[in-house]
């Protein structure tokens, strides 16, 4: 299922069909890893497959990936939305959610992206950039295409455990 990216600004701008944004939806409370995706770029078959592996393992109830396929970066992602989504779904067997293309630097960055970038201090330089995004919104991490999916995940795997004692304390 292909979402598209909403201009409304902030992570919560990233909104899914039927859905205003994230800031009123059950995604705004779990963990999430925001990553902008690209078809034929040298980091996508590792890349796929360890986000894949990190949706099957953590996902989908408090941890998610957000993918946002970009073109900005030696134009590696020149197909379609459906064609994009199609790719990833086929090839990689993706369950995490499928945002629309967008820019993710410079004066077209999509909302989403500029929160990342200025929350973080860090701007995507190529494809594959990874923002950790903690239940409560704040950017908590941030790492460029070179640092491996599985380089993360114990950061990833502390967040969602906090989330699950804390969900488990509130019962």
């Amino acid at each position: 299922m292909l979402v598209k990216a909403k201009n409304t600004g902030g992570v919560e701008g990233c909104g899914r069909a039927n859905e205003p944004g994230l800031e009123k939806s059950k995604r705004f409370f779990e963990v999430s890893l925001v990553v902008n995706v690209a078809s034929e770029c040298g980091f996508t078959d590792q890349n796929y497959r360890a986000l894949q592996g990190l949706q099957r393992d953590l996902g989908p109830h408090h941890f998610n990936v957000l993918a946002f396929p970009c073109n900005q970066f030696g134009q590696q992602e020149p197909d379609s939305n459906k064609e994009i989504e199609s790719f990833a779904r086929r090839t990689y067997s993706v369950s995490f959610p499928m945002f629309s293309k967008v820019a993710v630097t410079g004066t077209g960055a999509h909302p989403a992206f500029k929160y990342l970038t200025q929350t973080s201090g860090k701007e995507p330089t190529w494809n594959f950039w990874k923002y950790l995004i903690a239940p409560d919104g704040k950017v908590v991490g941030a790492w460029d295409p070179t640092v491996p999916v599985e380089e993360i995940r114990p950061q990833i795997n502390a967040l969602v455990r906090k989330l699950i004692l804390r969900s488990h304390e509130e019962l």
